[in-house]
């Protein structure tokens, strides 16, 4: 897994801003589509373009268009990776499919719970043999876009990539706003070299409730006004 940590002046001024305790639910909302923009840039620059149909400029001149690759999906995990999502899908030529995994955090466990999974399965049926569910596939993007605002004991991320990996796809460009050290570690060896892990920034640890420290706080409660539930 390739881990890539952005050093954007700008993207590190709008990370503090975030960390802070007074910062509103408006202003979280909007820092996080921002950083959101500018780590979606730097990571979909990785896409290859491709040529694309011929068309024509206002003086009547003949020109071969540039095309993004079509074969991608956008999965956001719920709920914090809604908050991600337009921006990324804003920065995407044409539209693409938008899929969401449901994943929740048991507290006294703090692993993963699987509640939502709308990825699509195709069978294919062209073939007489039997082969592994993720080769049978004919729905599954080639490269899916994950974004989650938190990587922090990894233990969603992992649970995600996973899925992934059995619905078909051949890589994964994960999205986050932070991370932990220990989080980064575990989405390494969930899927090596199929993975990469683009962040504003990576954090030291995790305290016993697994969250980030010093971090975000809880993300998900502060871009739904659910701070205190």
């Amino acid at each position: 897994m390739t881990i890539h940590i952005s050093s954007h002046p700008c993207l590190q001024a709008k990370l503090s801003q975030l960390r802070s305790h007074t910062t509103s639910t408006r202003e979280t909302g909007n820092l996080v589509t921002e950083i959101s923009t500018i780590l979606g840039v730097e990571a979909l620059a990785s896409l290859s373009a491709v040529s694309g149909k011929t068309d024509k400029t206002p003086l009547g001149i003949e020109y071969e268009t540039r095309e993004v690759p079509t074969n991608l999906a956008i999965v956001p995990i719920l709920r914090s990776g809604l908050g991600m999502t337009d921006a990324i899908n804003s920065l995407l030529p044409t539209p693409v499919p938008i899929y969401h995994l449901g994943l929740f955090r048991e507290r006294s466990t703090l692993q993963p719970v699987e509640y939502y999974n709308n990825l699509p399965y195709h069978r294919d049926t062209s073939s007489i043999t039997t082969p592994t569910p993720a080769a049978t596939n004919t729905a599954a993007a080639e490269t899916a876009i994950l974004l989650d605002p938190v990587i922090a004991t990894g233990a969603t991320a992992e649970a995600a990539i996973h899925l992934l990996h059995e619905w078909g796809v051949k890589r994964v460009i994960m999205i986050s706003v932070l991370a932990s050290e220990e989080g980064v570690k575990r989405v390494q060896e969930s899927w090596e070299g199929g993975v990469e892990v683009w962040v504003a920034g990576v954090d030291v640890r995790c305290d016993e409730r697994g969250m980030i420290v010093p971090g975000l706080g809880d993300i998900g409660d502060r871009l739904f006004v659910a701070v205190g539930k």
